[in-house]
């Protein structure tokens, strides 16, 4: 198949890859402090994951008009991030009508999405740059009032959502390489996964963490993971244990590490693509 009808193929392929990953995201369990599947038995918390659910469905036609503005479009162009902005806050305001938010894995799985539309089996340097260079054009249509991760960039310093983007996406790479890793060496695919999510958690300066726990709960919360690791990871019987006792002390003190959920999905959204180098 060639010429239009494959270009929107694709784009849609795309979109659906981005979703199923964000889907994937949050079916892994125990996530540190974050939302997962485990705990269906109060009414409330059904009705909780199924809304993350359905709003990460709600995604796809964003997702895909993304892609389909980055291929008509060709380059990472200031014309181009400002019109994934425009999309981007159509998306959210659907998004917000089925009662979830997504607001992190829009934006990482948006640029990503993006950047490889623009180069088509492209690696994920490659594509990880492309999405470094968009993000460094300004929006200058986005609404210019401050979010809970800009004020807590502007009084820490930390990188942020945007600061990530700009630095071409360094902790979806490492956890990339982490997920590779953690393979080759007999983890099943959850463990994999969480070893992926535990490096992201490691060393990312979550403007989540900082909002609820301050800089020395976000220096525990790193430290958490990396004992994780440490001790062998998901996939060995004392990185199990301590990954357990990482997730009740983050739920019993209401630290939810979300910063690094966008970023797990942007990794698994490049690891479904074959983005890898």
């Amino acid at each position: 198949m060639t010429g239009p009808q494959h270009g929107t193929c694709r784009d849609e392929a795309l979109a659906q890859t981005a979703v199923d990953a964000l889907v994937g995201q949050l079916a892994l369990a125990p996530k540190p402090g974050l939302p997962d599947p485990r705990d269906l038995t109060a009414r409330a918390t059904r009705r909780d994951h199924s809304a993350l659910l359905w709003s990460a469905r709600a995604l796809l036609p964003g997702l895909t008009a993304m892609a389909a503005t980055a291929r008509r479009t060709g380059e990472p162009s200031a014309r181009l991030r400002t019109d994934l902005g425009a999309i981007g806050r159509s998306t959210e305001h659907t998004v917000a009508l089925t009662g979830g938010g997504h607001r992190g894995a829009l934006w990482t799985l948006g640029l990503l999405v993006a950047a490889a539309a623009l180069r088509p089996g492209a690696g994920a340097a490659d594509i990880t740059t492309l999405a470094r260079q968009l993000a460094a054009h300004p929006d200058r249509r986005a609404p210019r009032r401050p979010s809970r991760g800009s004020t807590m960039s502007a009084r820490y310093g930390a990188a942020g959502a945007r600061g990530e983007a700009r630095a071409g996406f360094p902790h979806v790479r490492r956890a990339l390489t982490a997920l590779t890793t953690a393979r080759n060496q007999g983890a099943t695919e959850p463990q994999a996964r969480l070893d992926a999510l535990l490096t992201v958690m490691s060393t990312l300066q979550d403007t989540e963490v900082l909002y609820t726990a301050g800089p020395m709960g976000l220096r525990q919360v790193q430290a958490g993971a990396r004992g994780v690791l440490e001790a062998g990871g998901a996939a060995t019987e004392p990185g199990a244990a301590a990954l357990s006792a990482l997730d009740a002390d983050l739920q019993a003190r209401g630290w939810g590490p979300r910063g690094s959920a966008p970023l797990l999905a942007g990794t698994l959204f490049l690891d479904a693509i074959g983005a890898r180098d």
